[in-house]
């Protein structure tokens, strides 16, 4: 059968031979043995309902085996034959130009050479899964295959429920992941509900389609670095052979190196899994791969003294790294941490002083005393981070729930009230301030021709925009200006694409609906093929975090999740090609709830009218509510905006002097 015929074709009509496991593959971690006896029947009931009853006998005992194996029901003898990337749009069996775009990301997402563990279909985080099984994925890809433009594919957790009339405005998928009832939302219930089938965590960009490999947040990742050397270093330094040293290379924390080759400082990047930081060294992410530890001092010494840049990955745990460079007087001047702590106890985290291979067996085997071990471990990670603070290194929190978990390790990383954590979020001191207030956040786009050279178009597109933009931008946004127009021109030399055509770029809502509506003259021409548009989830309005996107709210509405759900309605019927709206995602289940998007561009008069209404809310909603949360760069940005745009009326704070407050209330 060809491709397409296999793609039409949905749940096989005759029962596949059963699959070997690929080795020497990055397998996920082996999931908590949660269900009881029961629960495991209902779980293998429910993998069941995907397949005719003359299958069932002989799944029956795999799908069981399956999960006691590996903790979940992967269906692995249904996954296809034929190589999983992002093919050309062209070359999808799709009714509708918007469904074959889905079809084009979905597939990137699964890409081997983009996901971290493609076997599970899940692409980043140790948990970010695309679908819960296999079944699942044939499924959807028939439904987009044969959609139409008046009918919408809602995605329950990775389940296809149907396809629904609609009409040609509505957006062609709907999707939730892990959308719990509040009490049942807490790490447990999802190994207990993921295990069962019936609900995934979707991560951010994972569970919608718009992940694009590590470069999704190497923009990102370069402004907290770059800025983070900027706040501590006079204005004439720079970071040259200055350190930064943090963990992880899975999956969104595979940018590190890049970012830190593109800030001009040395990248020490640990990463306990030696797959994970080979792949990114083979894919050239990171300069230098190191197994040892003498190697690696003599290496990051000899790059502090030729004032170097140069990124490093050691194979091995970030807290010995923390506490030998203390014992070597190797002075660090920006630290933080990107290991998956949202999963603390499936892997997202090894504890010190346990092989990667033990920790592995632990997880399995005994639970109880890896979660000891991880918790050690964090409480020696934070002892040793606060005697390099102590000496002068500005650590944040990268995100990661890494002070979150500390604490609750009972790690010393509070503030003297408390209350608070010691050190600052990344969001907080860098990204909320200098970005998300001003409306700036992680823009970006995929070229479904397969295309280099369509990319290429559009880097050149977009560069001429944002400088045409930034003649007539105020004082308070020339810097991110012109950071955004150094990072587009400079795009194609640091060589980040991995997978899709697909480009990230920091940029307002001014910014991005200039640079569509160019994509969309030039797709009209004929110049470029058609364009999806879309963002990360971690964005100026996407997402409600109280740990991370909105850590630098501070009127006491963190913990509310408003925001992230008006986004999403209001992108549906303003235009998206798809919604998602996620349950977790970067700093965990339960933490955080975001929303993301989709838009297609082809070239028509009505992808214009989309785009326009569309990102225009996409943006300015978050503004609106930073505003309103009394931050100051905010209100200056939804000010600008009202001004530019007579038809928004937002309701604006009115502050209130401290003195009025100060001797209100007794002790």
């Amino acid at each position: 059968m060809t491709f397409q015929e296999q793609i039409l074709q949905g749940i096989p009509i005759d029962l596949p031979i059963k699959k070997p496991y690929p080795k020497d593959v990055n397998r996920a971690p082996k999931r908590k043995d949660i269900l009881s006896i029961e629960e495991k029947k209902l779980a293998v009931r429910n993998a069941l309902r995907y397949f005719p009853k003359i299958w069932h006998q002989e799944l029956t005992k795999e799908f069981a085996e399956e999960l006691k194996e590996y903790g979940r029901i992967y269906m692995h003898r249904f996954k296809p034959d034929y190589k999983i990337y992002a093919r050309p749009i062209s070359e999808y069996p799709a009714k509708s130009i918007q469904a074959g775009a889905i079809m084009v990301m979905i597939q990137n997402n699964l890409d081997p050479a983009v996901a971290q563990h493609p076997e599970e279909l899940i692409t980043y985080g140790g948990n970010g899964a695309v679908f819960q099984n296999w079944a699942q994925y044939l499924l959807t890809m028939q439904y987009l295959a044969i959609m139409t433009d008046d009918q919408t594919l809602h995605m329950y957790s990775g389940h296809p429920m149907g396809l629904f009339p609609s009409s040609k405005n509505a957006p062609r998928v709907v999707i939730t992941n892990g959308m719990m009832i509040p009490n049942y939302s807490r790490p447990d219930d999802w190994e207990k509900f993921n295990a069962l089938g019936v609900s995934q965590y979707g991560q951010m960009t994972a569970g919608s389609f718009m992940y694009i490999g590590p470069q999704g947040i190497v923009h990102g990742t370069t402004i907290t670095v770059m800025n983070a050397f900027r706040k501590i270093l006079p204005k004439e330094d720079n970071p040259n052979g200055k350190i930064f040293l943090t963990a992880g290379l899975g999956g969104m924390s595979g940018a590190q190196p890049k970012a830190g080759n593109i800030a001009g400082c040395i990248t020490v990047a640990a990463e306990i899994n030696p797959k994970a930081a080979t792949k990114r060294f083979e894919q050239g992410w990171v300069d230098v791969l190191i197994d040892d530890m003498e190697e690696l001092i003599t290496r990051v010494k000899q790059a502090q003294s030729n004032n170097g840049i140069v990124s490093i990955a050691y194979i091995g745990n970030v807290v010995d790294v923390w506490e030998r460079f203390d014992d070597e007087d190797i002075f660090i001047h920006v630290g933080s941490d990107q290991t998956s702590l949202h999963i603390p106890w499936t892997g997202g985290y090894y504890p010190v002083g346990i092989s990667y291979e033990e920790s592995n067996r632990l997880i399995r085997e005994e639970p109880e005393v890896f979660k000891e071990k991880v918790q050690e471990s964090l409480r020696r990670h934070a002892e040793a981070i606060n005697k390099h603070v102590a000496k002068g290194t500005y650590f944040f929190d990268y995100g990661n729930a890494f002070l979150l978990e500390a604490s609750r390790a009972g790690a010393d990383i509070m503030a003297e009230n408390n209350i608070d954590f010691r050190y600052p979020s990344y969001v907080q001191d860098i990204l909320g301030p200098m970005c998300f207030d001003y409306g700036f956040g992680p823009f970006r786009w995929v070229c479904t021709s397969g295309k280099s050279g369509d990319l290429d178009k559009t880097d050149d597109i977009a560069a001429i925009v944002l400088q045409e933009i930034m003649e007539n931008s105020p004082e308070e946004i020339q810097l991110q200006m012109q950071d955004n127009i150094t990072w587009i021109k400079d795009a194609k030399k640091n060589k980040m694409v991995v997978g899709s055509q697909a480009r990230i770029l920091y940029a307002d809502a001014e910014g991005r609906i200039k640079i569509a509506q160019a994509f969309n003259d030039a797709i009209a021409k004929g110049e470029i093929g058609p364009v999806v548009l879309g963002r990360d989830h971690h964005d100026v309005s996407g997402t409600d975090s109280p740990f991370r996107e909105t850590s630098n709210i501070y009127d006491g509405s963190k913990y509310t999740s408003d925001m992230a759900i008006h986004n999403v309605i209001g992108d549906s019927f303003r235009g998206a090609t798809w919604v998602s709206i996620h349950n977790g995602g970067g700093v965990g289940w339960g933490e955080v709830i975001n929303g993301g998007f989709g838009l297609l561009l082809d070239g028509t008069e009505e992808s214009e009218n989309r785009l326009k209404s569309m990102l225009f809310y996409d943006v300015n909603n978050g503004i609106a509510r930073r505003s309103w949360a009394r931050n100051e760069e905010a209100i200056f940005a939804i000010k600008r905006e009202m001004y530019r745009t007579p038809e928004l009326m937002v309701t604006l704070p009115n502050l209130v002097e401290d003195i009025l407050l100060d001797n209100l209330f007794k002790q």
